[in-house]
């Protein structure tokens, strides 16, 4: 039997994902959340301030799978166009369609069918008219060149196969002097093979983290400038300690192998003007 790719593997996660998400939400390495967000995952707990909860849907809320909250740091501005990469249930669109305004427009881009026709339902639900969510990969973005003022995205790059192609089409979409915004997870420094890949797999789901030079340098490489990688959460081995024990690893053995070497960070980088 051929083995699963892995964009078949973040399809059916988070397909999945948005079945429960009016149940709960659901995160395909961790437990379910209260309504609050107040959780017990240190990756995607309180990510959301109650005001920004209060503004979208119960269902797009419960559907966010992000490990940070990049519409609050992309400092949007009214009018500009904004596209989300990897758009799940709706929850940084719709945050970001609101930050913009009426005369804006909010992308959101995802290739599940599940996460679509939830992400649409919380719009309708929302009211907003300045959104429109797209069917397709982060690998191939379907609008034009030279569209959007600022691409954001929470915790998808890290699952794609090919960063350098995703990269290289957020490059294509900008305008000139456009923002990369997004919300990643990333590694700093050295981690033994086995146990990257465990640790990788309890924060992401798919073993396929970054670390903070590469991120810069495949940035550049698509010819981005002004790229800065900033921390805004630090794991440590007693975050995964559960994740980590049932895989079969003693986490007091390896804690000084892991502490601190797997971040949620925010990344930040400007298209140049021509």
């Amino acid at each position: 039997m051929t083995e699963p790719t892995i964009t078949e593997i973040v399809r059916e996660k988070y397909g999945q994902a948005a079945r429960q998400a009016g149940s709960f939400k659901a995160s395909c390495c961790s437990a379910a959340p209260s309504a609050s967000g107040l959780s017990g995952d240190p990756v995607t707990s309180n990510l959301y301030g109650i005001s920004e909860i209060a503004e979208v849907p119960e269902s797009a809320f419960r559907a966010s799978l992000g490990c940070g909250n990049p519409t609050a740091l992309a400092e949007l501005r009214a009018g500009e166009t904004v596209l989300d990469l990897g758009s799940g249930g709706g929850i940084d669109v719709l945050l970001s369609a609101r930050r913009v305004g009426p005369t804006g427009k909010a992308y959101g881009l995802d290739m599940t069918d599940e996460m679509l026709e939830l992400a649409r339902k919380n719009q309708r639900e929302s009211g907003l008219t300045n959104v429109e969510f797209l069917r397709g990969q982060i690998e191939a973005i379907p609008l034009p060149d030279d569209t959007v003022d600022v691409i954001v995205s929470n915790c998808v790059i890290n699952l794609s196969a090919d960063k350098d192609k995703v990269l290289r089409e957020a490059f294509r979409v900008l305008k000139p002097c456009g923002r990369f915004a997004v919300s990643d997870i990333v590694v700093s420094g050295e981690l033994p093979t086995a146990v990257r890949d465990n640790v990788l797999l309890w924060v992401g789901c798919v073993a396929g983290a970054l670390s903070e030079d590469e991120y810069r340098e495949k940035l550049q490489a698509a010819g981005f400038g002004e790229v800065t990688v900033e921390a805004t959460r630090v794991y440590s081995a007693n975050d995964a300690r559960e994740f980590l024990t049932s895989a079969g690893f003693d986490v007091d053995a390896i804690a000084s192998a892991v502490d601190g070497k797997i971040r949620s960070a925010f990344i930040r980088a400007v298209k140049p003007r021509g």
